[in-house]
């Protein structure tokens, strides 16, 4: 396969010799020597996969973080009140734990009566 254009002389196609290496290729002008690299389309696709399934990794990531709600449907009852007829009692969440500052201080927690 050959391509040809007016007023310019054939030239080499670069192979590359190592990973990082840019391909492309030597124009040669009665002015000047030029090299003009090629886009490698299939390298940019597979960073833009990899940039997708990144995204859609956090995404999933912090969906499955996320607490569900303490109560499951409010509605607007009789008169503007709030009913919750038919909701199930939330569970109790357990306290948080200490952090390791605390005890490694041997902290109490402090409680005001």
């Amino acid at each position: 396969m050959s391509v040809e254009v007016e007023h310019v002389a054939p030239a080499p196609v670069v192979v590359p010799c190592g990973p990082d290496a840019t391909v492309g290729v030597f124009v040669v002008s009665a002015e000047r020597l030029a090299f003009r690299p090629a886009v490698d389309v299939q390298r940019l696709a597979r960073y833009g996969v990899a940039a997708t399934a990144m995204v859609a990794a956090a995404a999933v990531g912090v969906a499955a973080l996320r607490r569900p709600p303490a109560i499951g449907s409010v509605r607007m009852g009789h008169g503007g009140w709030i009913s919750v007829k038919g909701a199930s009692l939330p569970a109790l969440r357990p306290a948080a734990p200490r952090p390791w500052w605390a005890r490694l201080l041997r902290a109490r927690e402090l409680v005001v009566r």
